[in-house]
C-alpha cells in the first residue's frame, strides 16, 4: 500500500486563523480602540462630575496601552511590514464609533461608548481568544485578557454614570436615549465588532440627533465644589503669601486639585491632533492625561483626609480660559510650560514636607516631579513635531511660550476687585479651618 497520500489529520480547531488573518483581526481591533481613545477625550472638558471627569483620562490610559500592543503584535505578525496608517477595510467600523464624539448629551455619550461601543469590543475580544491559539499566539492572550478585565471594569463604571446622568436630565433623556438606540442600531448593521469578516464597506452616516461636541470656553465645574476662575489669590494678588509650613500644605493641596484644567486641556489637545501626529502622539497624550487626573486626585484625597468639604475648596479655570480662541497648539503650550515651570522646586517642598512629617504631601510631590520629567521629553517631542510638520502653521516652542505667558498674563489682568475679594476671603476661610483641624 503506497503512503504518497496518506497524511495524518491537521484540523484542529487551534488552526483557524493563521498569521496574517490574525493579524488582519487584531488591526481591526486597533483601530476600534483608537476610535473611541479620541472621541472619549474630547469630552473631558464637558464632564461636570469629577468623578467621571478624572476616569476618562484612566479608561483612555489604559485602552491606549491595549491598542499599542495590538499594533505592535500586528506588526510582529506581518514581519517585517510596519505599514498600519489606514483603516482600509475597517473604516466603516471606525467611523461609526468615532460617532461617540457627536453624542447630544452626557448621558448618550457614557452610554454609547460603554454599554454599546466598549461592550462590543470586549464581546469581540472574548470571541477571539475562545478560536484563537494560545500556544502560536501567545503574546495577544496576555493583553488581551488583562484589557477583558480592565473594560468589564469600565462598562461597570460607565454604566452607573451614565444612568445617573441620563436619570438627571429629564429634559433631554428622550433625546440622549433615541440616540442611543440609533447608535446601537447602525452598529449591528455593521455585524458588531467582529473577527472573520470585514464590516460591510458602506458610507457611515451621522446618527440622528448627533451634534458636534465643541472646545467650550469654560469647563464644566463639579457644583460641589466652589467654582472661580482664579484658585488661591496669591494668582492674582502679589501681597498674598505663597506660605509656608501648614500654608504651604493646604496651598500645595488645592494646587494639585486644580490641575483639573491640565486634564482638561490633556483630552483636548489629544483629540485635535490626532488626525495631524502619528499613533505615538495619542499614546503619549493618553498617559500625560492620565497623569495630570492623577495629580488632580491627590490633591483631592489630600484635603479629603484633612477634613475639607468640597464646598470649601476653590475650583478655578483660568489657565485653560487664557486659552480660548486660540490654536490647540497653545493649550499643548499651556499644558507644558505651566506645568513644568516649578519642576525645579517639588524636590525643594518635597523635603520640606518630609522635614514637617506631612507624609502623604511628601509621598505625592515625589511622584509628581518624576511624572512632570516625563512630561518634559512629552512637550518638547510634540511641539518640535508640530514646527517641523509646518512651520508656519505651528510656531517654534519659544514662540509658543511667549504667546502663552502673554494669555495667561492678560487673564490675570483681568481679574475684578470682587473676584479678588471672595478669593481672599475663601483662601483665608480655609486656612482657618486648616489650623483649627491642625489643632483638634
Amino acid at each position: 500500500m503506497s503512503l504518497a497520500h496518506i497524511y495524518l489529520r491537521g484540523d484542529q480547531p487551534r488552526a483557524r486563523w493563521k498569521r496574517h488573518d490574525t493579524a488582519q483581526i487584531l488591526k481591526r481591533f486597533f483601530f476600534c480602540e483608537r476610535s473611541l481613545i479620541v472621541s472619549a477625550s474630547a469630552w473631558i472638558p464637558h464632564i461636570q462630575d469629577l468623578d467621571v471627569k478624572l476616569a476618562i483620562p484612566y479608561f483612555c490610559w489604559q485602552n491606549a496601552e491595549t491598542a499599542n500592543d495590538l499594533r505592535e503584535r500586528v506588526f510582529e505578525l506581518r514581519f517585517p511590514s510596519r505599514l498600519m496608517e489606514h483603516e482600509g477595510a475597517d473604516r466603516p467600523l471606525a467611523a461609526l464609533l468615532n460617532q461617540i464624539r457627536k453624542a447630544p448629551t452626557v448621558g448618550a455619550f457614557l452610554a454609547g461608548w460603554g454599554s454599546v461601543a466598549l461592550t462590543a469590543l470586549r464581546d469581540a475580544y472574548h470571541e477571539f481568544l475562545e478560536h484563537a491559539d494560545p500556544l502560536a499566539d501567545a503574546p495577544t492572550y496576555r493583553f488581551l485578557e488583562l484589557s477583558l478585565r480592565e473594560k468589564e471594569q469600565q462598562i461597570t463604571k460607565l454604566a452607573a454614570w451614565a444612568a445617573q446622568e441620563l436619570a438627571a436630565d429629564q429634559i433631554n433623556r428622550s433625546r440622549g436615549e433615541t440616540w442611543l438606540n440609533e447608535f446601537g442600531q447602525a452598529l449591528a448593521r455593521l455585524g458588531g465588532i467582529g473577527t472573520d469578516e470585514a464590516p460591510p464597506e458602506v458610507e457611515v452616516s451621522p446618527i440622528p440627533g448627533s451634534q458636534p461636541v465643541l472646545i467650550p470656553d469654560r469647563p464644566a465645574r463639579d457644583r460641589r465644589y466652589w467654582s472661580c476662575r482664579f484658585y488661591w489669590p496669591d494668582i492674582i494678588d502679589s501681597d498674598f503669601p505663597y506660605g509656608e509650613g501648614l500654608l504651604l500644605q493646604l496651598r500645595s493641596a488645592v494646587s494639585h486639585l486644580n490641575e483639573v484644567w491640565a486634564v482638561e486641556h490633556g483630552g483636548i489637545i489629544l483629540s485635535e491632533f490626532a488626525d495631524i501626529l502619528p499613533w505615538e502622539w495619542i499614546r503619549d497624550a493618553a498617559r500625560w492625561t492620565y497623569d495630570e487626573s492623577r495629580h488632580c486626585q491627590m490633591g483631592r484625597n489630600r484635603l479629603s483626609a484633612w477634613g475639607f468639604d468640597p464646598s470649601e475648596v476653590p475650583l478655578g479655570s483660568y489657565i485653560y480660559e487664557s486659552a480660548n480662541g486660540v490654536e490647540p497648539i497653545y493649550r499643548l503650550g499651556m499644558l507644558y510650560f505651566f506645568e513644568t515651570k516649578n519642576i525645579g522646586r517639588k524636590p525643594e517642598r518635597t523635603a520640606v514636607f518630609k522635614e514637617i512629617g506631612d507624609a502623604a504631601s511628601e509621598h505625592d510631590m515625589d511622584f509628581d516631579w518624576a511624572d512632570e520629567t516625563i512630561h518634559a521629553t512629552y512637550g518638547n517631542r510634540w511641539l518640535r513635531a508640530l514646527h517641523e510638520l509646518s512651520a508656519e502653521k505651528y510656531p517654534p516652542a519659544d514662540k509658543v511660550r511667549e504667546k502663552c505667558e502673554l494669555l495667561v498674563t492678560k487673564m490675570i489682568a483681568s481679574a475684578s476687585p470682587a473676584e479678588k475679594s471672595a478669593l481672599v476671603a475663601r483662601a483665608s476661610s480655609m486656612i482657618q479651618r486648616a489650623n483649627e483641624l491642625a489643632r483638634a
